[in-house]
C-alpha cells in the first residue's frame, strides 16, 4: 500500500513538472516570437525613417531660402535635423516661450490668471490679432490674453503680457528652461526697433526642446505643461503644418510670420506615433507662399512616414 502511494505521488510530481515545464516553455516561445516580431517592426520603421530623411533632404535642396529643421519621432526618440542651431528672427514663435514664462509667473505668484486687465489704446500694436480693433475699456483675464497671444497670435495681447512680467524676467526664464539661443531684445511687434536692426532670435533646436518638454509634461510641472498644450491645440492659423494633413488629426502648434521669415512648430498626434516638427525659414520672396508650402510638404512627408511605418 505504501509503495503504491509513493508511486502515485511520483507520477503526480512528474506530471506537475511536465505541466510546469510545458507552460514555461510555451511562455518563452511566445516571448521569443513577440521579440522577433518587434525586431522586424523596428527594422521596418528604421528603413522608413531613412526614406523620410532622404525625402526631407530633397525638399531642403528644392527650397529657395534658408531653413532650420528638427523632426523627431517621439516614440523612438529619433531625430532628423538641419541647421537646428542656426539663428532665425523668431517672429511670433517667441510667443511659445512667452506663454511658458507667463504660466510660470502665475505659479510663482507674480501674476494671477484670473486678474482682469483693461484694454488701453496705448497697449495696441499693429499686425496680427483682434485686440487692435476692439474699443479701449474692454476687460480680459490674463489667461484669456495668453490664449489670444498664441492661438490668435495677437500682438496686442503679447504686448500687455510682456509689459506685465517684463522682458528681463522673460529672458531669465528662457535661460532657465535651457533655451540656449532664444532672446527678446524688443517687444514682439515693435517694428520700429526691428527696422533699426534690433531683433529677437531663436533656433529650431530651442523651440523643439520646449515643445518636447511640453509634450512629455516636464516643462516646470505637469499642470503647466498641460496648460501650454491645451492652448497650442487651439491654433487658428493652419496654412502650414496642418495644410496637407487630414482635418481630424490633432496638432498643437504655433506659427510665426514677419517680413522675410515664416515658421511653424508643433506636435502632431498620430495613431501610429506622435511626432514633433519644427521648421524655421528665411526667404527673399515678395510673399511667404513658397515657405508655407515648403513647411506643409515637410509636414506631409513626416506624417506619411508615421502612418505607413509599422
Amino acid at each position: 500500500m505504501a509503495a503504491t502511494g509513493k508511486k502515485t505521488l511520483s507520477i503526480i510530481f512528474i506530471g506537475a513538472l511536465l505541466i510546469c515545464g510545458s507552460y514555461f516553455a510555451y511562455r518563452y516561445y511566445i516571448h521569443l516570437r513577440e521579440a522577433k516580431r518587434q525586431q522586424v517592426i523596428l527594422e521596418q520603421r528604421m528603413a522608413a525613417w531613412q526614406v523620410l530623411r532622404q525625402k526631407l533632404t530633397n525638399e531642403i535642396k528644392r527650397f529657395k531660402g534658408e531653413a532650420g529643421i528638427v523632426i523627431k519621432d517621439l516614440r523612438f526618440n529619433w531625430e532628423i535635423s538641419y541647421n537646428k542651431d542656426r539663428l532665425f528672427p523668431s517672429a511670433s514663435l517667441a510667443k511659445i516661450p512667452i506663454m511658458s514664462a507667463c504660466f510660470l509667473a502665475s505659479e510663482e505668484g507674480r501674476i494671477k490668471l484670473d486678474r482682469q486687465v483693461v484694454l488701453k489704446s496705448s497697449d495696441k500694436l499693429p499686425g496680427s490679432g483682434i485686440l487692435k480693433d476692439i474699443r479701449p475699456g474692454v476687460t480680459f483675464t490674463v489667461e484669456e490674453l495668453i490664449g489670444l497671444m498664441v492661438y490668435d497670435s495677437d500682438n496686442t495681447a503679447t504686448n500687455i503680457l510682456t509689459n506685465m512680467v517684463g522682458i528681463d524676467y522673460l529672458n531669465s526664464v528662457f535661460n532657465s528652461l535651457g533655451l540656449k539661443n532664444t532672446n527678446l531684445s524688443r517687444r514682439v511687434a515693435d517694428f520700429s526697433l526691428r527696422n533699426r536692426g534690433i531683433e529677437n532670435y531663436t533656433t529650431a533646436e530651442d523651440i523643439a526642446l520646449l515643445l518636447e518638454q511640453i509634450y512629455r509634461r516636464s516643462l516646470i510641472s505637469k499642470d503647466l505643461s498641460e496648460k501650454c498644450l491645451r492652448v497650442l491645440k487651439l491654433q487658428r492659423v493652419n496654412d502650414r503644418i496642418p495644410k496637407y494633413l487630414p482635418v481630424d488629426v490633432t496638432i498643437a502648434h504655433k506659427t510665426g510670420l514677419e517680413r522675410s521669415v515664416c515658421h511653424d512648430a508643433g506636435i502632431v498626434f498620430s495613431c501610429k506615433g506622435d511626432f514633433l516638427i519644427c521648421v524655421l525659414t528665411k526667404h527673399a520672396n515678395p510673399n511667404a507662399v513658397a515657405s508655407k508650402n515648403f513647411i506643409a510638404r515637410v509636414a506631409l512627408d513626416t506624417y506619411v512616414y508615421s502612418e505607413q511605418a509599422p
